[in-house]
């Protein structure tokens, strides 16, 4: 198994390579960069987005590094749109402090270098590195994707296997009715509708609306700053897990179904053993391997894409709100950091999917091929 996992790390370095590369140029040919977005503060012209530089004075305008620039008389010829009335020195200067003076290559390269010592820059508008804004904002999209995760999977699993066994039977037929009503309610709606039930907004306030934990939680005692910390966290939890039974269950379900069917499920029961035991002796090995291939892409497809809006409407701060972000206001260093962090992350997560797959089946050995 060693020499296979040995294998699995190195491939890691061609595709992370290929994939930063891929969305390097993609990122470079797409219209509206971080100049753009400062000559439209200038204007006056950004959208609300990007409007995060600070006040100014009347004729001047707040800009990334303590930039001051005052919008000049003269029309000048520039590559970048909506430039014309902008001072061009202070063009050159903004290509110098966001590196654009130096040819594609040499940027990707450099990029790169540093990338392999997890050195992700400096953020463009925010004045922070990369690497502290990514610390900072993991323990949000971590925790909304491992307990939601967790708790999807402990109860879709569990109950998917009894919907199996009671196939057909009013049981089956209920619980099918509620995860695909559950299924079919969008998690920001959902939110919503808790916010108002149970947050203050019309009826009951029973939990907070804002961040994971008070403001007083480093001087809590650790017993009330779990407590603290649930008790933040159970409102975002509900609304991401309420849709996410559905596919799992039935997945779970079909699957077992087809093995029951099977031969040696037969002759198991003809030997006389329980039904627990053939369940979780014979079935389940063999049922679970394609429920457990499925657990890299949930969890990271919930750490990053599923978490944004209910970030926005928890005004939890996360990784998922801070690549948006970063995508409107066209901040590359923390465009790049982040992917690479979640492109890293998804391929080790792949590694483990296929070691759980050993590890459920031991008749699965991939080292052999």
């Amino acid at each position: 198994m060693l020499p296979y996992i040995l294998r699995r790390l190195m491939l890691i370095i061609p595709t992370l390579f290929g994939i930063m590369t891929l969305n390097f140029l993609i990122v470079q040919a797409a219209p509206g960069g971080p100049i753009e977005q400062v000559i439209a503060k200038i204007h006056g012209t950004d959208v609300a987005a990007t409007a995060r530089f600070g006040g100014s004075a009347a004729g001047e305008t707040a800009l990334p590094g303590g930039l001051n620039a005052k919008i000049s008389e003269d029309a000048s010829s520039s590559r970048y749109p909506g430039a014309q009335g902008v001072d061009p020195e202070l063009i050159k200067e903004l290509e110098h402090q966001f590196g654009f003076d130096q040819p594609l290559y040499k940027r990707f390269l450099l990029m790169i270098v540093h990338y392999t010592e997890f050195d992700f820059g400096k953020s463009y508008f925010r004045d922070e590195s990369v690497f502290h804004l990514v610390v900072s904002k993991m323990p949000v999209s971590i925790s909304l994707g491992l307990w939601t995760t967790l708790i999807v999977y402990l109860v879709s699993i569990p109950l998917g296997i009894r919907k199996a066994v009671k196939d057909g039977t009013p049981f089956d037929v209920w619980t099918s009715a509620a995860i695909i009503a559950g299924y079919a309610i969008p998690a920001f709606l959902f939110a919503v509708l808790l916010i108002v039930l149970f947050a203050g907004g019309r009826y009951l306030e029973w939990f907070p609306l804002r961040g994971l934990t008070s403001d007083n939680w480093s001087d809590m005692d650790w017993p009330h700053r779990i407590l603290d910390y649930f008790w933040h966290i159970t409102l975002p939890i509900v609304a991401m897990v309420i849709g996410g039974f559905a596919s799992l269950t039935m997945l779970t379900k079909n699957s077992f179904l087809d093995e029951i069917n099977k031969q040696y499920v037969l002759t198991a029961r003809a030997k006389g053993l329980s039904e627990s035991r053939v369940l979780y002796g014979h079935v389940f090995r063999n049922a679970m391997l394609i429920v457990i291939a499925g657990f890299p892409g949930a969890f990271i497809s919930v750490l990053f894409t599923g978490s944004l809006l209910i970030e926005v409407i928890f005004s939890l701060d996360g990784m998922g709100l801070l690549g948006f972000e970063s995508a409107i206001n066209r901040d590359y260093p923390v465009m790049f950091g982040t992917l690479y962090f979640f492109t890293l992350l998804g391929l080790v997560m792949n590694l483990l999917g296929d070691l759980a797959y050993m590890l459920t089946d031991p008749r699965i050995d991939f080292e052999s091929r």
